[in-house]
């Protein structure tokens, strides 16, 4: 008995010797190299990267004698990890195709443009985007679309086009952060092992004060706009298009108001996105008038509905499952990326160098800032940080 005992431990022991330091460093040179040069030179597809660089890794830990069933054991357990998040990233879609579909979104849009005086149109343009961030997780989108048409007001008020540009940034920066339909704030506590509402809880220390400051200083700075012309043509049309497309009532904010109540009081996420959901769908039939047939082609791609104003267009038309797809698939990518590199042992070399300089809570918080911005720059895709920084600093 003793003798099988011995074995074992010798089988282990020669499990552990498999990969070395200098293995493991050369797996994590090679892998990324490969990932830089695809991402940054060819431009290739952020998600066929990671699987052809995790493709790489698992190679040469082949080579440096892993198993295949070492490496499929890892790629299981970080799929298991990360399988809730893609969940919710999908649920995130059809959600925000619902919520355009019933007018929620449009409603917000509407009566964040319909208060929009100059004194505190800076401060107005800030809360909207933030409002707009939050409610779809996109900040790119809310620039892109509500965001283009605040700076042509702003220019209509005879506001600096940099004050209105800032406050369009921070507003849309500050509600994606801490938006629960962002795929930045689903994925980071899932590759961390923490939960998504005490991550955003964490980030409130940091961004609500940033943005008390902001909001602050957009006041004071809004004091000296008091001339301009707010009934400006683009500006009245997109109202107009909005009330002549929509049944613009105030009971279309329910399904925001119960989804943010049920996600802060705690209760699982899936099924509070899943009544904000079914909320959404009734209305959309009874307050929009839409067939159920033209609400579930808007959960599956989205909106899709012509206005007459392309900038409109270009705000409600969006959501859906499909949406989601590609950041699905980048998820993927970054699981199998993120597992070859585990059963390499890089995360060990890498934590174990980590521990070595960071002596308490700060300096990690320094290594974690560092290492998400080099990889990051090098990348430009974020989720690429989160695939391997997550890991190695995960509880």
């Amino acid at each position: 008995m003793r003798r099988y005992e011995e074995k074992g431990a010798d089988v282990m022991e020669n499990e552990n010797k498999k990969i070395t330091t200098g293995k493991s460093v050369a797996v994590l040179i090679v892998s990324l190299a490969v990932l830089l040069y695809l991402v940054a030179v060819l431009k290739a597809n952020p998600g066929v990267s990671l699987i052809l660089s995790a493709l790489v890794a698992i190679g040469m830990g082949m080579l440096f004698g892993c198993t295949w069933k070492e490496f499929e054991n890892d790629i299981g357990d970080t799929f298991k990890t990360m399988f809730l998040g893609m969940l919710i990233m999908m649920f995130v879609g059809i959600l925000i195709g619902a919520w355009m579909i019933s007018g929620t979104v449009p409603l917000l849009m509407y009566y964040g443009l319909k208060l929009l005086p100059a004194p505190i149109f800076l401060f107005a343009s800030c809360i909207l985007c933030c409002l707009m961030s939050l409610m779809t997780g996109t900040s790119w989108g809310t620039m892109g679309t509500i965001g283009v048409a605040l700076l042509g007001v702003g220019e209509g008020l005879v506001i600096p086009v940099a004050y209105t540009a800032g406050a369009i940034v921070v507003g849309a920066i500050f509600g994606d952060k801490l938006s629960p339909l962002s795929d930045t704030t689903i994925m980071a506590p899932y590759v961390s092992g923490t939960d998504i509402i005490e991550h955003i809880k964490s980030m409130l220390f940091t961004t609500v004060p940033c943005l008390a400051i902001s909001l602050i200083l957009y006041i004071i700075l809004g004091m000296q706009f008091h001339g301009g012309n707010i009934d400006s043509e683009s500006y009245q049309q997109i109202l107009i298009t909005l009330e002549n497309s929509f049944n613009l009532n105030p009971i279309l904010l329910l399904p925001p108001v119960v989804v943010l109540v049920l996600i802060f009081l705690r209760k699982p996420t899936l099924p509070v996105f899943g009544i904000g959901i079914v909320l959404a769908m009734i209305l959309a039939v009874a307050v929009q008038g839409r067939s159920l047939t033209e609400v579930l082609s808007a959960l599956a791609s989205g909106m899709q509905t012509s206005t007459g104003m392309d900038l409109v267009d270009s705000m409600i038309n969006r959501g859906g499952l499909t949406s989601m797809m590609s950041s699905v698939a980048l998820i993927i990518g970054a699981a199998m990326f993120s597992s070859g590199l585990k059963t390499t042992k890089v995360f060990e070399v890498l934590l174990d160098t980590i521990t070595r300089y960071a002596k308490g809570r700060r300096s990690l918080l320094a290594f974690s800032y560092i290492l998400h911005l080099v990889l990051a720059s090098l990348t430009g895709v974020y989720l690429v940080t989160f695939s391997i920084v997550g890991p190695i600093l995960a509880p």
